[in-house]
C-alpha cells in the first residue's frame, strides 16, 4: 500500500465552513421535523451530495414520504410526487407530445419526472413498463419520448418508496432497476421514547403552523455541496478495503459458507455506490477525508439490495442485509 494509511489526507480538499453550515441546518431542519428518523435523514442527504437515487422501505405510518416533502421544503427547486397504482403509464411519469392546432405543430407536454427532486410512492405497484421508463430517467438523466430524448433538470434526485408488507397486486423491482439505487434504505419502528415525542411534535403542528425549515438551498449551493462532498479524499488503503468488502461477496472471494449463501455478487457499481456514499458522509461529519466507518455504517444500505440470495439461503432465513453485516465484520479495514 505504498505507505499509504486509511486516513492519509494528503491529497483531502479543504470544507467551505459557510457552505457546509447550510447543509447542517438543512439536516437539522429535517431532524426537527422527524423524530427518531436520524438515519434516513442521514441518508436522504448522502443522495442530495452525490447525486444519488434512493429506495426507502417500511411500513405505512413511518415518515417516509414526510421526510421526502420536508427535504424539498429546504430546497429552491421543483418537487413532485408520483403515487404508483397498476394502471399507470409509462408516459403519466415521462410526458407526451400534443398536437397544438393554433401553432399547426406539436408540443412536448413534460410529465412530473422533469422536476430536481421526485418522489416515487410505492414504486413496486408500478408495472414494468412505467418502471422501464423511471429506469432510463434514472440512469441516463433523460427521458426518450416519441423519439425525442429531453434532458432532465440538474440536480435530480428520485427518492422511491415502497411497503414490504402488502405483496399482491405488486410488481417486484428487477435487479437491473435496483442497482441503480445508490442507497436501499430499510426505516424501523421508532422506540417509545421516540414514538413519544412524535406525539408532541404532531399535537404541536395541529395547534400551530409546522415549523418552517431553518433555510432554503440554492441550486448554486447544491451543486457546491456536491463537488464539495464528491471532493473529500479516499486514501489508497482506505480504496483497497472497500474492494476487498465488495469482493468478498463474490464466488471465487467469498468464505465457503457465504459461497453457498450469494447467488449474485455485487458488482463494481457497488464498490462506486459505497465509496461515493462513504464520501458524503464523511463531508457531513466534518471531515475532509473517508475512514472505515464511513464505510463499514453504510455498506448494508449501499450493498444489501445488489446481491442476490440462494433459495436455500433463503429458506434458511437469512437475508441479504444480514449477510453484508456479517461480511463487514470478517472483512476487516486493516
Amino acid at each position: 500500500m505504498s505507505g499509504a494509511t486509511l486516513t492519509d489526507r494528503s491529497a483531502a480538499a479543504s470544507i467551505d465552513p459557510a457552505l457546509h453550515a447550510r447543509i447542517l441546518a438543512l439536516r437539522d431542519g429535517l431532524l426537527h421535523g422527524l423524530i427518531g428518523a436520524d438515519t434516513m435523514v442521514e441518508r436522504l442527504l448522502i443522495g442530495l451530495l452525490t447525486g444519488g437515487h434512493l429506495l426507502i422501505e417500511g411500513a405505512p405510518g413511518l415518515a417516509k414520504t414526510r421526510a421526502v416533502k420536508r427535504l424539498s421544503d429546504g430546497l429552491d427547486g421543483s418537487f413532485a410526487r408520483i403515487q404508483c397504482t397498476p394502471d399507470l403509464m409509462p408516459a403519466d411519469l415521462t410526458g407526451t407530445t400534443v398536437w397544438r392546432q393554433d401553432a399547426g405543430d406539436f408540443e412536448f407536454l413534460p410529465g412530473p419526472l422533469f422536476h430536481s427532486l421526485v418522489l416515487v410512492d410505492e414504486v413496486n405497484r408500478a408495472p414494468p413498463k412505467v418502471q422501464s421508463a423511471l429506469l432510463e430517467a434514472m440512469a441516463e438523466g433523460q427521458i426518450t419520448v416519441s423519439g425525442h430524448t429531453h434532458g432532465l433538470p440538474d440536480p435530480f434526485m428520485v427518492v422511491a418508496t415502497q411497503n414490504p408488507i402488502e405483496h399482491a397486486g405488486t410488481f417486484p423491482l428487477p435487479e437491473a432497476q435496483l442497482d441503480r439505487f445508490l442507497l436501499h434504505v430499510v426505516v424501523e419502528m421508532p422506540d417509545e421514547a421516540a414514538e413519544r415525542r412524535i406525539l408532541d411534535l404532531v399535537e404541536g403542528e395541529l395547534n400551530h403552523h409546522a415549523e418552517a425549515m431553518p433555510v432554503k438551498l440554492s441550486v448554486a449551493e447544491i451543486r457546491a455541496a456536491r463537488e464539495a462532498a464528491l471532493g473529500v479524499y479516499v486514501s489508497p488503503a482506505l480504496k483497497d478495503y472497500l474492494v476487498r468488502l465488495v469482493a468478498a461477496t463474490r464466488t471465487d472471494a467469498a468464505a465457503p459458507d457465504l459461497r453457498a449463501a450469494i447467488e449474485h455478487p455485487a458488482s463494481p457499481r457497488g464498490t462506486l455506490a459505497l465509496m461515493l456514499a462513504g464520501k458524503a458522509r464523511a463531508y457531513l461529519h466534518g471531515r475532509d477525508h473517508v475512514i472505515p466507518e464511513d464505510v463499514s455504517s453504510l455498506a448494508a444500505d449501499a450493498l444489501a439490495h445488489r446481491i442476490g440470495l440462494t433459495w436455500r439461503a433463503a429458506a434458511e432465513g437469512k437475508t441479504a442485509r444480514g449477510l453484508i453485516r456479517d461480511l463487514v465484520q470478517r472483512v476487516r479495514a486493516l
